[in-house]
């Protein structure tokens, strides 16, 4: 399967999707990060930060996002699909988009600490993976770092208060 060049508008669109699901682990008092999988101008799959809810180190936006997604598609490879997620992903995640055999991965914010695929770790551009998954970085980038720096101010307040 061939793939479709995505506009820079669409790029948008869809990561807002993303930004919509990290509004909804905001509200859980879950880190905001939200992730969409879409492939075919459809999305199959959403997820988002739910570990401390849910119990559950691995429960990870992308990783959730990718579980509905392989449930939709009736299988946990994904070829065609993108991977739309605020935030770079960490480790776990890099290799999830191995695994589930991501065609491409969309992120808006780097992560500095824990980023595996542009700051801290480069794991997608290791040659002896039996897969590549295409990167674009820095959709709504502004946008989703400012989710991520507003979350961590409110709960700094928060703390210096008790």
């Amino acid at each position: 399967m061939q793939e479709t060049a995505l506009s820079t508008a669409r790029l948008e669109e869809i990561m807002r999707e993303a930004l919509r699901e990290a509004s909804r682990a905001e509200t859980l008092g879950e880190v905001p990060v939200g992730a969409v999988v879409e492939r075919d101008g459809k999305i199959i799959g959403r997820g988002f930060n739910r570990p401390i809810s849910t119990r559950d180190p691995t429960a990870h936006a992308e990783i959730t996002a990718l579980r509905e997604a392989a449930l939709t598609a009736g299988n946990y490879r994904l070829p065609g699909a993108r991977l739309f997620v605020t935030v770079e992903p960490c480790p776990m995640c890099a290799g999830a988009c191995l695994h589930a055999r991501i065609d491409t991965l969309v992120f808006g914010a780097l992560d500095p600490k824990a980023g595996a695929v542009r700051s801290r770790y480069r794991l997608l551009d290791d040659p002896h993976h039996n897969h590549r998954v295409r990167v674009i970085e820095g959709i709504l980038e502004a946008d989703c770092a400012e989710k991520l720096r507003t979350f961590f101010r409110q709960r700094r307040e928060e703390a210096r208060k008790e």
